[in-house]
């Protein structure tokens, strides 16, 4: 067929057009592009909350779709109200891009303690500012922000413009996007980008202190609703796991009204193990929102007694021989992990294992550019893009039980009596729970145990969070039915 394509003349919005455009070029369609401003360009002035209209990005494409001018439209989803609209629907969508925020400072900001930054979103202010104050790598006494409107390449320009501005808050998936792709079309704003980034510092705020907005990152096909042969075909490029978090994503949000004067982010995760859901802001009645929960259908049995151990356990920095001339990122188990290592002059990429450790580092004076929320080492970082290289070379700073090159050395052991109780009723055994911070923990007990006692130990209930640990128990139980994942131990506390 011969379709035709509407969306914004933005830089961005035309390449997401052409992402869309290709998927089905591939399938042997012919496109035709038409690109135009939108209310929400031609307005640069208000910032989007104070604009009285819904849908200011995508509104005035509607009467083209209706009257058949466009056979669709390709919208970034996050711009769409969330209530539907008469007589269209959203029928597709590609596999989503990365949906957190990126922040950008300026390096001749570094050390100020009055911080301005860049955004016009209430969400991202609510969140960002108390999570910066205790994730820069030095004190400040004010953080605030201030609005900014515009293109990408137009908002990383004014930064650079205006001294009295010292960083800018994007979302991420644009940026990726317009660097990704070798468009000739796009080389200048590419070059462009490049040489702002080069003045930057940057970092990506974890989503479970600064969720998303509703379905950020996403793309949104729509087509009138009678258009059954369009559904045919895009039901061949269409992505159902995308379809599934930002729908959810934007039924949470509509709970609170919408719209993007909310002081709401809210994040679906989805992963092997589960659904991960964040929801973090102040909804319109003052309710301050915070929830980190993983929705698993794999669930354990209620009559379980939880359990967990006592250890006595010590560390030992070690003198290790680690070059990082070569290294693009430099992975941190824990704030203890870095050891004699100089992470302070390190040009590279650091990225923590979760909040905790990003903020001890921070409080060392280390630029942490981000971490992977306490969900393992095998999280994608997705950085590719930003450092320029397709397969970045990693260096892993943790201790010497995981690792031959570890930086410090740990010791990890039972308490007195920790383990005499299950050890004189084996049978018990199979009625606990055991949650496990490390898989050292896991082996530290294993090793207490005879032959008898560790067939009855395996066979109970474990439960530990995603990465490594979890990898590492699994492949030493005879089943992995008895092995469960929670986000943390309070996750399954309770």
């Amino acid at each position: 067929m011969r379709l035709n394509l509407g969306a914004r003349q933005s830089d961005l919005a035309r390449l997401q057009g052409y992402l869309v455009g290709e998927a089905l070029t591939s399938l042997g369609h012919e496109v035709n592009y038409t690109f135009r401003e939108s209310l929400g360009d031609k307005n640069l002035t208000d910032p989007l909350w104070k604009m009285p209209e819904k849908g200011v990005f995508t509104q005035d494409f509607y009467e083209d779709l209706m009257s058949g001018k466009f056979d669709f439209i390709v919208h970034s989803w996050k711009d769409l109200p969330v209530e539907p609209t008469a007589g269209t629907e959203i029928v597709a969508t590609l596999p989503r891009a990365d949906q957190r925020d990126l922040v950008l400072f300026k390096k001749s900001s570094l050390n100020k303690k009055q911080v301005r930054i860049f955004s016009s979103s209430p969400r991202r202010e609510y969140n960002l500012i108390p999570f910066l104050a205790k994730n820069l790598p030095w004190p400040t006494d004010k953080i605030e922000f201030a609005n900014v409107r515009g293109n990408i390449p137009t908002r990383m320009q004014k930064l650079m413009d205006d001294e009295s501005i010292d960083g800018l808050v994007l979302a991420k998936a644009a940026l990726d996007r317009l660097l990704a792709h070798p468009y000739p079309e796009f080389k200048p704003v590419q070059e462009k980008i490049r040489a702002h980034l080069a003045h930057c510092k940057w970092m990506v705020p974890p989503l479970s202190e600064n969720p998303n907005a509703a379905a950020q990152g996403a793309l949104a096909i729509e087509i009138k609703s009678d258009r059954k042969d369009l559904k045919e075909i895009f039901a061949k490029i269409h992505c159902q796991d995308t379809a599934d978090s930002v729908n959810y994503e934007r039924k949470v949000f509509s709970g609170y009204g919408g719209g993007c004067h909310q002081k709401i982010g809210v994040t679906v995760l989805k992963r092997h193990y589960g659904d991960i859901l964040i929801v973090k802001g102040l909804s319109p009645k003052g309710e301050v929102l915070n929830t980190h929960q993983l929705q698993s259908s794999k669930k354990p049995a209620t009559d379980l007694v939880k359990h967990t151990f006592n250890f006595s356990i010590t560390r030992e920095n070690k003198t290790a021989d680690i070059s990082l001339a070569k290294t693009d990122v430099v992975w941190v188990a824990r704030s203890e992990a870095a050891g004699s290592v100089d992470l302070n002059s390190y040009g590279g990429v650091v990225w923590a294992a979760g909040t905790s450790t990003w903020q001890k580092l921070a409080a060392k004076g280390v630029w942490v550019n981000g971490c992977a929320e306490g969900l393992g080492e095998g999280e994608n970082p997705r950085i590719d893009q930003l450092i320029g290289k397709a397969n970045p070379e990693q260096v892993t700073l943790t201790h010497t039980l995981a690792s031959n090159a570890g930086t410090y050395d740990l010791q990890i052991q039972l308490a007195d009596g920790e383990i005499s109780k299950l050890k004189s009723d084996v049978l018990a055994l199979r009625k606990y729970f055991f949650y496990w911070k490390s898989h050292s923990q896991f082996q530290a007990v294993l090793t207490q145990l005879n032959d008898s006692q560790k067939t009855h130990f395996l066979n109970c209930a474990h439960a530990c969070g995603p990465g490594k640990t979890w990898q590492s128990i699994r492949d030493v139980l005879p089943s992995e039915e008895n092995l469960y994942i929670y986000l943390n131990e309070e996750n399954w506390k309770s």
